[in-house]
């Protein structure tokens, strides 16, 4: 395959996610507030779609709290810094099981488990420009922890983000899972343009060497927009591979904690980094106008209660 990289590229910033990395790094936000100021500090530094979850503000816990999702996007939207709002629809599939000899019952307090209108929830209430839609099934790190998305669940979710006029970003964690993509484009459910995020080195989807990685690039229909991370060490070299395959760029807290061995970096400063990156490959970075004019996104207006 040659190399076509666009001419220019958008950087998403993925600022806080929902796992443990609270507990790693004290410039991880929890507050709607700590994530709003996180979010525009990254669109200054030149992200041009912010890709947000919620945490409990004491805790640090990942949170599906609609008030805590209001706040932040209404923050967001009351801001004089433009930027693509992407909100988390991941949670609400986590399925835990007992121990290998004794699976079931399931471990009640750490499954969550949602059907597609409390997990679509928050979507309706903030309607933001996009939101992700995991789409597939897989084995996560943990030794008991499932991510949970059914056929049916997806297609459901599918529907309802389309109903609402919200793009989904296809999360892309192994082949499988743009294979079903590709089916839910194929009944109408998602409808063009098509993005999908590729996401690599999350044990135990696909793993983030090159020759995977470029598996998963060629199964992506040519018309469709792609963007592409890894997570820990490989989140910058992986800024690189997704430029050079013609495909956009996520970084963020949620992916890597570290701007270099030994130093805690905040979103902006990852922004800046991969900014860097792409411009010395040759690419321009896009706009947040001009990502919502290729994606043919909506942009809502601040919203009153």
């Amino acid at each position: 395959m040659p190399l076509s990289m666009r001419k220019s590229v958008f950087i998403t910033a993925a600022i806080t996610g929902s796992g443990g990395t609270q507990d790693r790094s004290p410039l991880v936000p929890r507050s709607p507030k700590q994530i709003a100021d996180a979010a525009i500090d990254a669109a200054k530094a030149g992200a041009a779609v912010v890709h947000c979850h919620v945490r409990d503000p004491e805790t640090g816990a990942p949170s599906r709290d609609l008030a805590l999702y209001r706040e932040v996007t209404d923050r967001i939207r009351d801001s004089e810094t433009d930027m693509v709002l992407n909100l988390t629809a991941g949670m609400g599939g986590d399925m835990i099981f007992g121990d290998p000899e004794a699976p079931l019952p399931l471990n009640a307090t750490a499954t969550d488990m949602a059907g597609a209108s409390e997990r679509v929830a928050h979507v309706a209430e903030c309607l933001p420009e996009i939101c992700t839609l995991d789409c597939g099934t897989m084995n996560f790190a943990e030794a008991d922890y499932v991510m949970t998305n059914t056929p049916g669940m997806l297609r459901a979710m599918a529907k309802m983000m389309t109903d609402l006029g919200v793009r989904p970003e296809i999360e892309a964690f192994d082949t499988g899972h743009l294979w079903f993509a590709k089916q839910l484009v194929e009944e109408g459910l998602i409808e063009d343009p098509v993005m999908v995020q590729l996401c690599m080195g999350v044990p135990w989807g696909a793993p983030d060497d090159l020759n995977t990685f470029m598996a998963m690039v060629n199964n992506v229909p040519p018309h469709w927009t792609f963007s592409a991370f890894s997570i820990g060490r490989n989140q910058m070299p992986f800024v690189a591979a997704a430029t050079l395959a013609g495909g956009n760029v996520r970084v963020g807290l949620e992916d890597n904690l570290w701007l270099e061995k030994g130093v805690l970096a905040t979103n902006a400063q990852l922004v800046e980094k991969a900014a860097s990156i792409i411009n010395n490959l040759g690419p321009s970075l896009m706009s947040p106008q001009e990502v919502r004019d290729e994606l043919k996104l909506v942009k809502r207006a601040p919203q009153s209660v």
